[in-house]
């Protein structure tokens, strides 16, 4: 049972889960409002306005500074792997997204009967520049709501 509470109170740990969650129900407002229908898998599908990843990462790294020191070693293997994880998102995972449509859009022209979801390549996996900045602002958000506010 120590090792549950020592979970539940780790103020890093509440931050990174807070700002995915955040960016998370964001997300899903986000795609229901520009695409006029609700889409509850959303709530977990990657890609999309705002970063999760950007949000979460740059959460974790913050609440390590916060907590570490924005001196300390951590919060610079922190705030290195959150930029890692950032530019990953805007880079490969992005590109990825791209070809996946342009692949799933061959396949549409070439056979006549759509494919099963199952079937078609994942097309949200990346981001665009401004779906990482907004990330990152909401994951500096929620540190300063956990850290300052509350």
């Amino acid at each position: 049972m120590d090792v549950l509470t020592q979970l539940i109170s780790n103020r890093i740990l509440i931050a990174g889960m807070a700002a995915w969650a955040s960016a998370q129900i964001l997300k899903t407002i986000t795609y229901a409002i520009v695409n006029k229908t609700l889409d509850l898998k959303r709530l977990l599908g990657d890609g999309g306005m705002p970063s999760a990843h950007s949000a979460t990462v740059t959460a974790i790294a913050v609440a390590t500074g916060f907590i570490e020191g924005f001196d300390s070693s951590i919060f610079a293997v922190a705030i290195m792997i959150a930029f890692i994880v950032m530019h990953d998102a805007m880079g490969v995972r992005l590109e990825t997204g791209k070809q996946a449509k342009v692949i799933n859009d061959m396949i549409k022209l070439v056979y006549t009967e759509d494919m099963s979801p199952e079937e078609k390549l994942k097309e949200f996996v990346g981001h665009t520049p401004s779906q990482v900045v907004a990330g990152f602002v909401l994951g500096v958000f929620v540190d300063v709501v956990i850290f300052v506010i509350l």
